[in-house]
């Protein structure tokens, strides 16, 4: 047997309440050193895997993982080791262990760090005959839970995803629809199986239908629309499956990331028609898409959404002060339309500095940009007494409004 490194590292509780961030470093560390071995040995790297996924819950079962960066971790390292395992070439033997020890793991995954491997149970199968094997293994124990369900006692089964995938995989489609049937109540990780199926048999509008039409009130619209847009582009209905769900589904940490997905994504729309399908869909509020047109060098859109609707004036500020010099009109635009939003009371925790910033950057944008008499009307209108926050921003700039004016040199 290899020596491998992780080994050693991942002993059970090896890591404290706080230590998150070093068992997501050995994670990938972990990681690494079976890549390594998988390009010269793809057999030994896939028993590494099953080792380290083995291994991680009872590691891992003492730390603090509320802020999700550990949970993600574990999911990430899930999805990238199941293909490793189900594409090893090895015998059924071998693999028929491999799957005894990962159920065991699944039995003992607590907390549920790898739990999603019980969706892949039908890959780490590999062939339709081990997959339909493990199905007979399975259900039993699944019928059994499903009819005190059907009674209203609550039940569980570890193996409830593991069974459905291997049922899929086995291409054992109407036992799988017959015991998703006996459900009450399915979840959707149960649901989705279903839905799975239709898609299979081509019937892509029918299983969009079965996941919206059963999925309960735990299940986010978000997850909907990530099923059906899949479902959509596999069947190349890829204008429908914009349409449709592209936006609700590809919702990212902030607008710039959703953009660069979708477009990753979709690369047949151009870059300025997308950014149009993403200002229409959050009506009343497209200074949200300021940042995102600024990085893709659309200058006059950004302009345009910078004016359109409150936008923060630090962001606008630091693009001014980015754009300085090799687009001093778009500069300008920035810096004054950061001193229009203060002035309305727009921004959070601005101070002076960031007035008199804004204003010396919309000053040396317009001599830059030969614009002086236009950015002087601006920044007397945004001064004006009826300003919410016009006489916060004089003392900051200490000039009367009468001669807050763009200096000529």
């Amino acid at each position: 047997m290899r020596p491998w490194a992780f080994r050693a590292r991942f002993r059970r509780a090896a890591f404290g309440w706080r230590g998150s961030r070093l068992a997501i470093e050995r994670i990938q560390e972990a990681l690494t050193e079976i890549r390594t071995v998988a390009r010269q040995d793809p057999a030994t790297a896939a028993e590494g895997a099953v080792l380290f996924l083995e291994k991680l819950s009872p590691a891992l079962n003492q730390v603090d993982s509320s802020t999700g960066a550990l949970g993600n971790a574990t999911c990430a390292a899930v999805q990238e080791l199941v293909p490793l395992i189900g594409d090893a070439p090895v015998d059924t033997a071998v693999r028929q262990k491999w799957l005894d020890r990962l159920f065991e793991a699944i039995q003992e995954d607590d907390p549920p760090y790898i739990e999603s491997l019980g969706d892949h149970w039908g890959d780490l199968c590999a062939t339709p005959e081990l997959a339909s094997s493990w199905a007979d293994q399975l259900l039993p124990t699944q019928r059994s839970v499903l009819r005190e369900r059907h009674r209203g006692s609550y039940a569980f089964f570890a193996g409830t995803t593991p069974c459905y995938s291997a049922l899929f995989k086995a291409g054992r489609h109407d036992e799988l629809l017959e015991l998703l049937a006996m459900d009450p109540r399915p979840i959707w990780q149960y649901l989705v199986w279903g839905a799975r199926v239709l898609v299979a048999r081509g019937q892509v509008d029918e299983a969009i239908a079965y996941v919206r039409d059963r999925a309960g009130s735990t299940t986010g619209e978000e997850t909907v629309a990530r099923f059906a847009e899949d479902a959509l582009l596999k069947a190349g209905r890829r204008a429908e499956a914009f349409d449709r769900y592209a936006l609700l589904a590809n919702q990212a940490n902030s607008n710039l990331s959703t953009f660069r997905v979708l477009a990753k994504k979709y690369p047949e729309l151009a870059r300025d028609r997308l950014l149009d399908h993403l200002v229409a869909s959050t009506p009343g509020e497209p200074g949200k898409w300021f940042a995102t047109a600024k990085t893709l060098k659309l200058f006059d859109r950004a302009t345009a959404l910078a004016w359109a609707s409150p936008c923060d004036p630090k962001t606008l500020t630091r693009a001014a002060r980015d754009h300085l010099v090799k687009q001093p009109g778009f500069a300008m635009q920035a810096a004054l339309a950061a001193l229009h939003w203060m002035s309305m009371g727009q921004g959070y925790e601005l101070t002076g500095l960031d007035v008199v910033e804004a204003h010396r950057l919309a000053t040396e944008a317009a001599r830059t940009a030969h614009h002086i008499d236009q950015a002087q009307a601006t920044i007397e209108q945004v001064l004006a007494s009826d300003r919410p926050m016009s006489a916060w921003m004089q003392r900051a700039l200490g000039i009367p409004p009468a001669t807050s004016k763009v200096q000529h040199p």
